[in-house]
């Protein structure tokens, strides 16, 4: 994806607005928010809710922010002031997400492919229940074994 700003900001914009029109879309994953049930590069297929179906806690799904989508699984749904919120959690994250209304939700994830194009099998990110402390002890390893490979790499 293009770092241009303005570039961003307009594919940013068709996204949410095909979303909105239920169009199915399809975004690179970065970072590593949601390891391993999606791993960085891994392309990402978003399809909007219909009117007939809700988010479901277990499932991943995309919620509108300012800088682009979120996508992190929905760990529970709260009402508020008679309103449903939506808590959502990265599966290598130490705490959940601030709750989101309905409004801002872009859609569910219905397909994960790896950065090469092969298909993720759905029980490898459908998982309900991540580990998310083992999650975030994998990443951080990864992270210092990056930084060694750069240090030997200069």
């Amino acid at each position: 994806m293009s770092k241009d700003p303005l570039s961003y900001t307009l594919l940013k914009e068709v996204g949410f607005r095909l979303l909105s029109e239920g169009t199915s879309i399809k975004v690179r994953a970065e970072g590593y928010s949601m390891y391993p049930s999606i791993k960085p590069g891994s392309i990402v297929f978003i399809e909007s809710f219909t009117d007939d179906s809700q988010p479901v806690p277990g499932e991943i799904i995309a919620w509108k922010k300012e800088s682009g989508f979120v996508v992190h699984r929905l760990f529970r749904i709260e009402e508020i002031d008679n309103k449903k919120y939506f808590i959502t959690r990265g599966d290598s994250i130490p705490a959940e997400d601030d709750p989101v209304p309905f409004e801002r939700i872009a859609g569910k994830v219905v397909k994960v492919e790896k950065p090469e194009g092969k298909p993720v099998s759905p029980e490898k990110y459908l998982n309900s229940k991540p580990n998310y402390s083992l999650n975030r002890f994998l990443v951080r390893i990864i992270s210092q074994i990056s930084r060694v490979k750069r240090i030997f790499s200069t």
